[in-house]
């Protein structure tokens, strides 16, 4: 008697093959990104001793920020002046996300200029803590003991790596631990966008929006400064073609997997922030990074086992 065949998963559920490969891109992503913003970082960095406030950076890196944007909606095709062509249902994610963006840039460029680039760069990663608390609250996303462990444990790990007591723990250590509750907002959010809806067009509502609030606000704070030189304009349009495809692959990962699962391997921040901010400003990070490396990284192990296990 010939055995009957085993049921067959709908189209609309992936195999576990197909969300393995989906998660190790979204992964892969997600490190390429945090390579664009220790990028962005740097030449932020620098333009705040040139003179230049956050205020503007961020204006500056907003507007010209949305070039990568364009230049994907241009190569797909979707690059067309029209109703259809640049209006989706929840446009209104699109542009609250901008919002959001524009005032973690500020607060996290404002750290910069007071903290060293590895300080800002390890709280900032708390921010997988706040990924996982909003994806919670904001998509009913269900969390289980191996995952909260692992979280648990990166944070320990980087608390570790900065000391309790030492000068991380000013009022200048709240702007970046503030700004990655925004940025973890901006992420988590964009579970709630269709997938139909494409990348490019998404970012381009938000970093319309975020480059609007950037110069309203710039333009109530501060004076902009006249580009000193052509070197600081390169500069300038680097920091800011680097923060959009940053984001740009931020986006592609969050669409791809669980925030709740990429969430640990954000902490490799700190290792790449630790390194640049070693090698262009003279930080000597080594003695502190030890043992608490050692958690971060276990837990992005862990929370892959868990996902390979599923």
């Amino acid at each position: 008697m010939p055995s009957t065949p085993a049921p067959s998963l709908p189209a609309s559920v992936p195999s576990a093959t197909a969300r393995r490969r989906n998660s190790l891109k979204a992964i892969g992503f997600l490190l390429a990104s945090i390579l664009c913003f220790d990028a962005m970082t740097i030449l932020v960095r620098v333009m705040l001793a040139e003179g230049y406030s956050a205020q503007e950076l961020s204006a500056y890196r907003n507007v010209l920020g949305a070039l990568p944007s364009l230049g994907l909606m241009a190569w797909s095709g979707q690059l067309r002046l029209s109703r259809e062509a640049l209006w989706f249902p929840q446009w209104k994610i699109g542009v609250f996300r901008g919002a959001v963006v524009a005032l973690a840039q500020i607060l996290f460029y404002s750290a910069l200029g007071y903290m060293e680039l590895a300080t800002a760069g390890a709280l900032m990663q708390t921010q997988a803590l706040f990924i996982v608390l909003l994806s919670v609250v904001v998509l009913s996303d269900r969390v289980g003991p191996w995952r909260w462990g692992a979280v648990a444990a990166g944070f320990g790990g980087a608390m570790w790596i900065l000391r309790p007591g030492s000068d991380a723990f000013t009022l200048y250590a709240a702007l970046p631990v503030m700004a990655a509750a925004c940025y973890a907002l901006s992420a988590v959010v964009l579970r709630r966008v269709d997938k139909a809806v494409s990348n490019a067009l998404l970012y381009l509502y938000s970093s319309m929006t975020a480059a609007l609030g950037a110069i309203l606000l710039a333009a109530v704070t501060t004076q902009f400064s006249p580009v000193a030189t052509p070197l600081d304009a390169l500069r300038i349009l680097a920091m800011a073609l680097f923060g959009g495809t940053g984001v740009l692959f931020l986006m592609l990962a969050y669409r791809q997997a669980e925030p709740s699962l990429l969430a640990p391997f954000g902490y490799f921040g700190i290792l790449t922030a630790f390194f640049f901010g070693w090698l262009f400003f003279g930080e000597a990070p080594v003695d502190t990074l030890f043992p608490g490396v050692l958690l971060i990284v276990g837990a992005g192990v862990v929370i892959m086992w868990r996902e390979n296990r599923r």
